[in-house]
């Protein structure tokens, strides 16, 4: 579905990603690991259009997208649940959902849509008249999910799902991303959680200094050496 090819990207004069490739099979689950700054983010962000690439391209369902701007990639079926949630504090949180549901493609199947959303986090169903400022930072997260799945897309990209959420709620997100495959939501999982993250996913890639430096199945990740030392703490 998705083919990323040795992309290049710079912030100015200063690189941050230096030849990464990826791929994204339909129906797969891809974890996207590494600490923070290792450049997760801004291959999310490059996917999606918002940053361009230098060099390399990025592929998706056998087209070049690389060169469109963020609507038309959208349109085309990628969404993204960004980093920090950056929801709209002030909307309902029906209308922060609707948000997602924007373009003609999903706005024609926005009740089904919502029902889903509404049967994967109930508890939006009964915050739906409440403003998005007033929900807890669980709730928010689930709503920005929520919000990306309204969008109707082929792939969800989920930049960083566990920040700044306690461990309780941190379970309850995640037990609802193990459910994505059964609905077959084909996703990009940007995480520093390695662990959560390696448990729920297909395959994974770990990101150092903008670069990929290992790949494998998640379940041989969660036993390599290298994986536990540095990012579970084993």
């Amino acid at each position: 579905m998705l083919e990323v090819k040795d992309i290049c990207v710079s912030y100015g004069v200063t690189p941050v990603l230096h030849g990464v490739s990826i791929d994204v099979n339909a129906n797969e689950m891809i974890a996207i690991l590494g600490t923070n700054g290792a450049g997760k983010s801004t291959l999310v962000n490059t996917i999606l259009g918002m940053v361009k690439s230098s060099s390399g391209s990025v592929i998706f369902e056998g087209q070049h997208i690389e060169k469109l701007p963020t609507h038309e990639i959208i349109h085309r079926g990628i969404a993204q649940v960004p980093e920090a949630r950056r929801i709209f504090p002030y909307l309902t949180v029906m209308d922060n959902l609707m948000v997602g549901a924007y373009n003609k493609s999903a706005w024609s199947i926005r009740k089904k849509n919502l029902e889903r959303v509404f049967n994967l986090f109930p508890i939006l169903k009964d915050r739906k008249n409440q403003t998005g400022g007033t929900l807890s930072g669980g709730e928010q997260q689930m709503m920005v999910i929520g919000r990306g799945l309204m969008s109707n897309p082929k792939l969800l990209m989920v930049d960083e799902p566990s920040l700044g959420l306690a461990p309780k709620i941190l379970e309850v997100v995640y037990d609802i991303l193990s459910k994505f495959r059964d609905e077959k939501i084909t996703t990009l999982l940007s995480e520093q959680n390695a662990r959560q993250a390696l448990l729920i996913s297909d395959r994974g890639y770990i990101m150092e200094n903008g670069r990929v430096i290992l790949t494998d199945k998640g379940e041989n990740l969660l036993d390599n050496e290298k994986v536990k030392k540095a990012y579970l703490g084993i």
